[in-house]
């Protein structure tokens, strides 16, 4: 009994080894081309290397393989050792299996790639080339792509090919933007990059500053609200009413791009990574002495800022602003003032009342006339008071009709 027990379960036992490798051999996919497989080394000769990856024939490393790996990557390749492998050919003419321990090693990088599209990290590429679609790079092992788009170091369209080579010696930083690992397509952006590295230096810059601090910055844009200025690596932004203490119709009148010039820090947002600069601030306010440094009745020069309908806006050569109405313009009797005045022009000019506590000025230019009914300048007196003409003071006696007066004008409205 216990014999025939015994031959009936080893004919158990041995179906059950036999179903077992009937399902194995059922379950096993042989390498295919594109395939990427954990495998361990065999085997490592000079020209070649062996390699156990699980399949039914051992892989072959070939030598132009080996050749192209890092000079670290060699000298950590051991018997024993597990590596990731490319297939290659899963049967070449000879029927051997051909691998890749280089192509098997770049799938730790675009796995890599994959993790850097979503974390946006910047990284570093070095150029290998350039076409009319932007320019080629190697990162780790694999090549990718920078369309001209997205490229802020380079213009393409205007480089010459003799300064290609210093640029190929450049490292560039760069963020991952498009990985398809399939079509071996790997995509690149510099501009991206510069929008992170700006923002990094923002959020440093913000949590290193403090306001009423001054620093000294690089104007790098002018638009008609105000003036850009780099503090080192991130902009800060000077408001066109900030920019003079007189009225500034657009930055350009007073700054151009790349000039090197201090600044006061006015505000920090740091929950919007915006920083408000002022220059004015830095500049003397001309209404602080204006009245020990002016008076009603001086002849003064001045230079034309704004004209709009009813006269001009005048600064002189401190900053100090105010009005010259129309009605103050030459003789009186001018009906529009665009055809006597435009922006920029020198004007000799008396301060016809002068209120520094309320931050305003008015000029004019109304001295009377001379024998033959024409306009006659004031003659400044030793201490700096414009005189009108004997004359004038003579007829100045007989009953006249008074001009109307000018509108006053204040500092704060001319620099809306």
């Amino acid at each position: 009994m216990k014999s025939a027990k015994f031959s009936k379960n080893s004919e158990l036992s041995g179906q059950s080894e036999f179903e077992q490798l009937l399902e194995s051999s059922f379950a096993y996919t042989p390498p295919r081309r594109g395939e990427i497989r954990n495998a361990i080394i065999l085997q490592i000769e000079s020209r070649e290397i062996i390699v156990d990856m699980g399949a039914k024939q051992d892989g072959i490393v070939p030598a132009q393989d080996i050749e192209r790996l890092d000079a670290d990557v060699k000298s950590g390749l051991v018997v024993g050792a597990e590596v990731p492998v490319y297939v290659l050919n899963p049967r070449d003419q000879d029927d051997n299996l051909i691998v890749s321990i280089n192509m098997g090693l770049q799938q730790y990088d675009w796995e890599k790639a994959r993790q850097l599209l979503t974390s946006e990290d910047v990284v570093q590429v070095s150029v290998t080339g350039h076409n009319r679609g932007g320019i080629l790079v190697r990162w780790n092992r694999l090549e990718g792509f920078i369309p001209s788009s997205h490229l802020v170091s380079v213009n393409l369209a205007n480089e010459r090919s003799s300064a290609w080579n210093e640029f190929a010696a450049k490292p560039l930083g760069v963020k991952v933007i498009e990985v398809d690992q399939d079509r071996r397509r790997l995509i690149f952006s510099e501009r991206e990059a510069q929008k992170e590295w700006r923002a990094q230096q923002k959020a440093r810059l913000l949590s290193e500053l403090k306001e009423g601090d001054v620093v000294k910055g690089t104007v790098t844009g002018l638009r008609d609200f105000g003036a850009f200025v780099n503090l080192g690596g991130a902009d800060g932004l000077i408001h066109v009413s900030e920019l003079a203490w007189h009225r500034v119709d657009h930055p350009r009148d007073v700054l151009k791009v790349g000039d090197e010039i201090d600044v006061y820090v006015l505000t920090l947002d740091r929950g919007s990574n915006r920083i408000a600069l002022s220059r004015k601030r830095l500049l003397s306010d001309p209404w602080e002495d204006a009245d020990k440094r002016y008076h009603e009745g001086q002849l003064v020069d001045g230079t034309v800022t704004n004209v709009v309908d009813f006269g001009a806006f005048i600064a002189l050569d401190n900053g100090l602003e105010g009005l010259l109405h129309l009605s103050e313009m030459g003789d009186g009797s001018l009906k529009e003032p665009y055809s006597y005045v435009k922006k920029g022009d020198r004007l000799s000019l008396r301060i016809s009342h002068l209120e520094p506590e309320k931050r305003r000025v008015g000029f004019t230019q109304r001295w009377g006339t001379d024998a033959s009914g024409n306009p006659e300048s004031a003659v400044p007196s030793e201490n700096g008071t414009a005189q009108p003409p004997t004359e004038d003071i003579v007829e100045a006696e007989a009953p006249q009709a008074e001009p109307e007066p000018a509108p006053e004008a204040d500092g704060s409205e001319t620099s809306e």
